[in-house]
């Protein structure tokens, strides 16, 4: 087969002119003068709409059909750039622009706008196009800005699911203006995307008829790919499965790819690294935690470094085997985004600009703050309170778990335990001295005729569905039904329920837990499901574990007839958010949200714990590389339960514990229900180190609030990793127990049983 050159002859034009309706009545000039004007235009349209590469793929392509194929591109591609004005006006989807058809090989280009609306076809008249496109899949890349170049895969003639712009705003690719200076390489394979000034560069390798394509990610500057799809791991693309696995060098480091309780910060191989958010204790190591960040740091050996994410809610397994990292994903489409730093500072910040800058937090939420689950009385409240005070540490914030809640019921109070006239003078006197309220809400409503929250729900029609009506979980009230937070009603429901309980309780903040969704429940699948019962199990809690375990069934319905299969790990997300709104629309203020549950872009809405830890000094060690993870994952306001919250504590490690603490971003002492007291002043060492150590965070307050503004102005974490600051030394890529706030201070706990020296390293500095 011949290989066709592209050429914008005089023959090209004449053939164009004389040529006059063979393309489903696009037409072409009707006067040599009408022919100039839509050239002129076409050649300025193929400037502005050349920084998309986009290729179909189809392995099983017969050679009769490609030959077709191939003369049918060739037409097409006489017509394009004479005529691609016309076509956008008169289509109105830029997608369906046609390019050049390349050779022999299974892909056609095109050259169009950064659109991610559905694909049409230019040519749907003709059978071959339709099967060709039918059995492939259709791919893309964009150059959307200088340093981020994001990669598309989806089915091409079936729709996929893909999260809603209206749930997850990302940029839109139509509003962004670029240079007309795009270079791509048309007419040979490889094929390349690039620019003189970009960071980055794509390029598309040679492939055959019957072989999958295979793509890396460059630097202009290196010949090492950032991204390199092997060949020897082809990209599977299945309804309910995508495999694609990129190969890395020696050098490469990688972070991130959470929510995981893990010893190191720098991820080690071999492993499997599940995302699917479920409500496992943190202090179970190298398990799917409660949130899904499907986001990795690369740093290589000369410092450089680049990020990755992957959007998708769908569950995943991510294997790092060291030279190569493979994603199956159960679900959606292929939608990756690399960020070219070319600083680890960089990547953050690039990564952030695309998902959402974290909130800025109020100045109160950076003191010290007080929890336990089980406190009995508003009376042991109170005395908390006053043993703080008169141990002289400070205290700025009381917390209260479910138990301040009538038979746990969301935005209700205990009327024989925490009444409300008692808790409202509470909360009057902690406001007078200058302290906050913060208190619990569960997603779960509690099913009960009686209960304001269920019938207004109800009558709102706001629950999650199966087979037609609400879901039935089972949480800490008993039977309840889930708010559907995909609904835009939800938010409404939400916000009214908040300032109804704020009129008779004004909190200052919400805690909101158990949202990955916690079901004490796992329902039977549905027969023949593959929702419920996927073809590829991805390795929840470690064990393949079905995912309809403990959570709400994937069969679930949102609004807009959107599966709880896709939409599971958004869901602590959404809530944040409608939290977040309500609490602005509630009082006016800078709100104060903490989540358990996260996913991509959280950061924008609330704070985060790193969840059910154990008092052990294991669980102390392993704070420190989850607390770097989320500040690369955009939640700078993050913090551990201070002296662990599951099991008895000591008071050695009650004392180390608050000498790391009392330098998280956020920064709360909390225990579990059953376990013995360690607020700060139960022992007389662990209350004269809180009083040093909590004194010299109090006298950093304006500088963690400054650094709190920098997160939110450059999306740069409050704790950082060493190497942000001394990327050439890759000594401290290993480092695990210290950490930067900001540039200025560097914290080295001690972290070990009986220690009384802790082994520190110095960067060399300037």
């Amino acid at each position: 087969m011949t290989e066709a050159n592209v050429s914008w002859s005089l023959t090209t034009l004449i053939w164009l002119f004389g040529r006059n309706g063979d393309y489903g009545g696009f037409g072409v000039a009707s006067s040599w003068f009408d022919l100039v004007l839509r050239l002129v235009h076409g050649v300025g349209s193929c400037l502005w709409f050349g920084f998309e590469l986009e290729f179909l793929w189809d392995s099983v392509v017969s050679l009769e059909f490609v030959e077709f194929h191939f003369e049918l591109g060739f037409d097409l591609c006489c017509v394009a750039c004479g005529v691609l004005l016309e076509v956008v006006r008169r289509s109105s989807i830029r997608e369906e622009l046609v390019g050049a058809w390349l050779g022999s090989s299974s892909f056609l280009v095109r050259l169009s706008s950064c659109s991610w609306s559905k694909v049409g076809s230019l040519v749907s008249s003709e059978v071959g196009v339709r099967r060709w496109a039918a059995r492939g899949v259709l791919a893309r890349a964009c150059l959307e800005t200088d340093y981020r170049l994001r990669i598309h895969v989806s089915d091409a003639n079936h729709s996929r699911w893909e999260i809603p712009h209206y749930l997850l705003h990302r940029p839109a690719l139509s509003s962004l203006a670029f240079p007309t200076t795009i270079t791509t390489t048309t007419t040979t394979l490889p094929l390349t995307l690039s620019h003189p000034t970009f960071l980055l560069s794509f390029t598309l390798h040679t492939t055959t008829t019957t072989t999958p394509f295979s793509f890396s990610v460059s630097r202009p500057s290196s010949p090492t790919p950032l991204l390199s799809t092997p060949l020897t791991h082809p990209l599977l693309f299945k309804p309910q499965l995508i495999r694609l696995s990129s190969s890395l060098p020696s050098s490469a480091s990688l972070f991130g790819l959470g929510e995981h309780t893990k010893p190191t910060f720098k991820l080690q191989f071999p492993q499997t690294l599940t995302l699917w958010n479920s409500d496992i204790a943190s202090s179970n190591v190298d398990l799917n935690l409660y949130g899904s960040h499907p986001f990795y740091l690369d740093v290589r050996e000369d410092g450089e470094a680049h990020g990755v994410v992957w959007v998708n809610s769908n569950g995943m397994d991510v294997i790092y085997e060291g030279d190569t990292v493979t994603w199956r994903v159960i679900g959606g489409v292929v939608d990756l985004y690399v960020f070219a730093g070319p600083t680890a500072e960089d990547v953050v910040g690039q990564y952030t600009e695309q998902v959402g800058r974290p909130a800025p937090m109020p100045y109160w939420s950076f003191g010290f703050h007080q929890c336990r689950y089980g406190y009995h009385d508003v009376y042991e409240l109170e005395s908390v309170v006053a043993g703080y005070a008169k141990a002289k540490i400070p205290l700025d914030v009381m917390w209260t778990d479910i138990d301040y809640m009538d038979a746990y019921k969301d935005f209700t109070l205990d009327p024989v335990h925490f009444p409300v006239d008692k808790m409202q003078p509470f909360v009057e006197t902690l406001h007078k001295n200058g302290q906050r309220c913060v208190v619990i809400l569960d997603p779960g409503i509690s099913v009960n005729n009686t209960y304001g929250t269920f019938v207004r729900g109800m009558k709102a029609d706001i629950f999650i569905k199966r087979y037609g009506v609400p879901y039935l979980g089972v949480v800490w009230p008993g039977p309840v039904y889930f708010p559907d937070f995909v609904n835009p009603a939800t938010a409404n429901f939400w916000a009214d329920e908040i300032i109804r309980f704020r009129k008779l309780l004004p909190v200052d903040g919400l805690w909101i837990d158990m949202n990955e969704i916690s079901n004490f429940n796992t329902s039977e699948p549905t027969p023949h499901s593959t929702l419920d019962d996927p073809p590829y199990k991805i390795n929840n809690s470690g064990v393949h574990r079905p995912i309809n375990n403990k959570t709400v069934p994937a069969t679930a319905v949102h609004y807009g007839n959107i599966s709880e299969y896709n939409a599971h790990n958004l869901y602590g997300y959404l809530e944040a958010r409608a939290t977040h709104a309500a609490l602005i629309r509630a009082t006016g203020e800078r709100p104060f949200v903490l989540s358990r549950s996260t996913f991509i872009g959280s950061g924008k809405y609330t704070a985060h714990w790193t969840g059910d830890n154990s008092a052990t000094w294991d669980d102390l060690a392993y704070s420190i590389p989850a607390i770097l993870n989320f500040g690369l994952f955009g939640i700078p306001m993050v913090g551990a339960d201070i002296c662990g919250f599951n099991g008895n504590t000591t008071e050695e490690l009650c004392r180390r514990w608050i000498q790391l603490g009392a330098f998280y971003p956020f920064a709360r002492n909390h225990a579990s229900v059953g376990t013995l007291p360690h607020e700060l002043y139960r022992w007389e060492s662990v209350a004269a180190s809180s009083r040093k150590v909590l004194g010299l965070r109090y006298r950093l307050l304006p500088y963690f609030y400054t650094l709190m503004l920098e997160a939110h102005s450059t999306g740069l974490p409050i704790a950082r990793p060493l190497f942000f600051s001394f990327p050439k030394e890759a000594k401290t890529y290993r480092i695990d127990s210290q950490f930067l706030l900001g540039r200025g201070v560097m914290v080295s706990p001690v972290i070990q049983q009986g220690a009384t020296s802790v082994n520190v390293y110095f960067p060399a500095g300037n």
